[in-house]
């Protein structure tokens, strides 16, 4: 057993540097940094954790607006060559990214339809919103409006108040709310209603959706991704839109508020 013991004691000392440098050396999992527009965010986080855990490929999600002038919009963080592999947003707004050459056009892949809904505070009486006329009434007896920066809301406010010629009396109590979801507004009693896509008033906690606005005053918001056209992981990107197109994925999109555009 003397005899043995320097011989053992040499054997580990010669296997932990061993394991140190296999540690040391083994590959990092790559990782993808998704720009993401709340609309389609609910959907991709419940999906995300089962991809990483099958492919090995880490996700790494920000929640970023997809047009508008804040810091956080996906426009403006790739102009500013920010990390980013890639982007799910508003398809008017990628679309434009494609041409500015920020995006790969090849890559564009359709996710999901969305529509526009309203909200209240949980607990405040629903107002009648079932036909146009109804809708008119209801903005019109609102204290207080809220809408986004970014698709939405800019069609509520240049277009379709000013169809039901209304915009000029709703403008002095109408607000754009920037980068906060618009339902955290209606929840903190700062505004009386909301309006947002579906898929970006369901997580909010702190109110009720009313429900969809009228077929007549809608307006569908078609929800992309792209892949970043400076990424250093380009396959791995594609595997990843490649899934949230797929059929598999069409169940959680649904389950968000969006209309799946599944392949």
């Amino acid at each position: 057993m003397k005899k043995l013991l320097p011989f053992l004691l040499g054997a580990a000392i010669t296997l932990v540097p061993a394991a140190f440098v296999n540690a040391a050396t083994a590959p990092k999992p790559v990782e993808l940094v998704i720009l993401s527009s709340g609309g389609i965010m609910s959907a991709f986080q419940a999906l995300s954790a089962d991809y990483e855990q099958r492919t090995g490929v880490r996700l790494v999600a920000q929640t970023a607006p997809s047009m508008g002038a804040t810091p956080q919009a996906i426009p403006n963080r790739l102009a500013r060559k920010e990390p980013a592999d890639v982007v799910l947003m508003v398809s008017s707004a990628l679309d434009r990214l494609i041409k500015d050459g920020l995006v790969d056009p090849k890559s564009r892949v359709e996710l999901g339809k969305s529509y526009i809904a309203m909200a209240i505070r949980h607990g405040d009486p629903k107002p009648d919103i079932s036909t146009m006329e109804a809708f008119k009434q209801t903005l019109l007896d609102a204290k207080s409006i809220a809408y986004s920066d970014s698709a939405s809301g800019v069609y509520l406010s240049r277009v379709l108040f000013n169809q039901m010629h209304i915009g000029d009396r709703l403008k002095d109590k109408s607000k754009m709310i920037p980068a906060t979801p618009v339902g955290e507004v209606v929840a903190r009693g700062e505004a009386q209603i909301g309006f947002q896509q579906l898929s970006e008033l369901k997580p909010v906690e702190g109110i009720d959706i009313v429900g969809l606005i009228p077929d007549q005053a809608q307006q569908m918001t078609l929800y992309a991704g792209g892949i970043v056209s400076r990424t250093t992981h380009p396959e791995q990107a594609r595997q990843l839109l490649d899934f949230l197109a797929s059929q598999e994925a069409a169940k959680a999109i649904k389950a968000s508020g969006l209309d799946p555009i599944a392949k």
